[in-house]
């Protein structure tokens, strides 16, 4: 978390994170995290108007409404917020400033969409001074549905490249799978394998595959849906076939197919 400094006493340029006591709105969640500002001219004292879990199935939940609280001795000149999405996209594409409604009370809407990710979003808060200084004041979170029956990620179309590897040196080997969600691109969390020694015990760890363009994990295009990576084998691997179970997971917890690949190491 980036240290807040203060403007009005050198000797005391400290940041704490501060909670302070729940006030109830409903069922909403109050806050998850206020940041101290008070070396500044304005403190949050609240964050509401967010419920735990917003599910776009339930009337009304289409509409986020967050609301900052600041102490009654705060002076500000505005506040804002960013959404982002549990795929760590920003939804909002510049700040969006929240109006104050009452005294040192400010809040502000934001329409969700169904085209969203499912998963944990976060929002950011921010505040600016009368000296026109902006810093993050408060962090809240919430878990988003966008409403869509969830539907598991399909995996097809693996490939580990050579099929065959005579080690007597330390040799790479290329993986890769396509995976696709019906529920959009985003709502894949993870894209793995696991390896079943010739032997057939594993460690039962999960390999990651990435689709993010970058030449060192072996994959070519950023959002191809083509998921790779680059391991290597060397003379310490057992002698034999290999299997390699990939799969996918959703960001609702729903699993692909499987699919085996078999790579003989001699």
């Amino acid at each position: 978390m980036r240290l807040l400094d203060s403007k009005y006493n050198s000797a005391m340029r400290i940041s704490i994170l501060l909670l302070i006591p729940l006030l109830i709105w409903g069922c909403e969640q109050t806050y998850d995290n206020v940041i101290d500002t008070s070396t500044e001219n304005y403190q949050v004292s609240n964050v509401a108007g967010i419920k735990d879990t917003i599910d776009l199935k339930i009337p009304g939940d289409s509409v986020l409404t967050p609301r900052l609280i600041f102490t009654s001795q705060s002076e500000l000149s505005s506040a804002y917020f960013n959404v982002i999405a549990s795929d760590l996209s920003q939804l909002n594409s510049s700040p969006i400033e929240m109006i104050e409604v009452s005294d040192n009370i400010y809040e502000n809407e934001f329409i969700l969409s169904g085209q969203d990710p499912n998963g944990v979003y976060t929002i950011n808060f921010t505040a600016t001074g009368l000296d026109g200084t902006n810093k993050q004041v408060a962090v809240s979170n919430y878990y988003f549905k966008n409403g869509q029956d969830n539907i598991p990620p399909v995996i097809s179309n693996s490939v580990i490249d050579p099929d065959t590897v005579e080690v007597l040196v330390p040799t790479v080997i290329f993986t890769s799978v396509e995976a696709a969600d019906s529920n959009g691109q985003s709502d894949i969390l993870e894209v793995y394998f696991t390896v079943y020694r010739p032997d057939s015990t594993t460690n039962g760890n999960k390999i990651q595959l990435f689709d993010d363009g970058d030449s060192e994990n072996g994959d070519v295009t950023a959002g191809d849906g083509i998921y790779s990576r680059l391991i290597q084998v060397d003379q310490s691997n057992q002698k034999g076939t290999y299997r390699f179970e990939f799969q996918a997971e959703d960001r609702l917890g729903a699993l692909s197919n499987i699919i085996n690949h078999f790579e003989l190491i001699q």
